[in-house]
């Protein structure tokens, strides 16, 4: 670490306040979220040396996951136990529009990719699984697939996806239309206290076992765990809440670059306007089910999303559209996606 790198961390972290504290006085949707990210990743582009600190993104997820938990009260998570076979059409869907994403890609530029036609087939469909950008990419490396382009595919794709669906929600009016409360709603500060540290061993467990998202997911766990048990210790400030929107926002603008957008431009492109094409048909799959389920269609939306775990989460807290339903079947689509697309992609990806 050098000299210079905690007064990078403190400038980028100085940026993104001043660019959330705009994004509030304009109103834009997520403002805590979205201001950071838009501004961190424009300085990013331009050549600026912005930074994000690891500690601090872990500290953004731990407490997002832990004010996420505090929603599973017992009637919330009857309600997404019976939901078990939405929750497998949903996970279904993911993966059957991955594997028609990275097909897409794969045909249209396969012949550019250079490499053996293993290479390029992993390349594809690593790129088009609709997974975490750090698992997706770690496995892609393990099959020669070329980790640039498969990173450079996910930050894009969370980038479009998170800057779209809150806007596109915004505008057509869809908020505070399915107000889950969470259990406890007053600051205990002994209880916040016990919580943090319940919570915070949570993540430390799951980091030490190799858990993806650890912090995120050993938090959330946790939480729900006491949340579901009736165990209400205290409510999160929600100055931590937008202190952790923050952080995540930081976390994702930094991983853009002038590089970035010079490599393989015709590869973004595709990677955008897919990403666009997988917003939509999300919707309309969204809205059937909706239908079926009896869910309102902006809470489903959000839960089958192509985004991440924590943005599409904080998108429904913030928005008010069922935050345990959109958390639950995000949370079980990672796993299942986890656990599944490897075995998928050898199992016959384009052979």
């Amino acid at each position: 670490m050098t000299s210079t790198f905690p007064v990078r961390v403190a400038l980028t972290l100085l940026l993104a306040v001043a660019a959330a504290l705009l994004c509030r006085w304009l109103r834009t949707p997520v403002p805590w979220m979205i201001g950071p990210l838009l501004a961190t990743a424009l300085a990013s582009i331009l050549g600026q040396p912005t930074r994000s600190f690891a500690p601090l993104r872990n500290a953004g997820q731990w407490i997002i996951g832990t004010a996420l938990g505090l929603y599973f009260t017992p009637q919330v998570t009857a309600l997404v136990a019976s939901l078990w076979w939405a929750i497998a059409l949903s996970i279904a869907w993911a993966l059957g529009l991955g594997w028609a994403f990275g097909l897409w890609l794969h045909r249209g530029h396969a012949h550019s990719m250079g490499g053996t036609g293993q290479q390029q087939r992993a390349t594809s469909y690593f790129s088009g699984s609709i997974g975490g950008a750090s698992e997706m990419t770690l496995l892609a490396e393990r099959e020669g697939a070329r980790t640039d382009l498969v990173a450079a595919s996910h930050s894009l794709r969370l980038l479009v996806v998170t800057l779209i669906v809150p806007f596109a929600f915004t505008a057509a009016g869809l908020h505070g239309l399915d107000p889950t409360v969470p259990g406890p709603r007053e600051v205990h500060w002994g209880g916040l206290a016990v919580l943090a540290a319940a919570t915070g061993a949570g993540g430390w467990l799951m980091g030490r076992i190799g858990r993806a998202n650890p912090w995120f997911m050993g938090a959330l766990l946790v939480a729900m765990g006491l949340t579901m048990a009736g165990i209400e210790l205290s409510a999160l400030p929600q100055w931590m809440s937008n202190t952790a929107q923050l952080l995540i926002g930081v976390s994702l603008g930094v991983r853009f670059s002038a590089e970035f957008v010079h490599t393989a431009p015709r590869w973004l492109l595709s990677v955008a306007l897919g990403t666009v094409g997988m917003i939509a048909l999300s919707a309309v799959f969204a809205v059937l089910l909706g239908l079926a389920t009896g869910l309102h269609g902006g809470t489903v939306i959000l839960a089958t999303s192509p985004g991440g775990i924590a943005e599409m989460a904080i998108t429904a807290k913030a928005l008010q559209l069922g935050v345990p339903v959109v958390t639950a079947f995000q949370v079980c689509r990672l796993v299942a996606v986890l656990v599944l697309v490897e075995p998928l992609y050898r199992w016959g990806f384009l052979r």
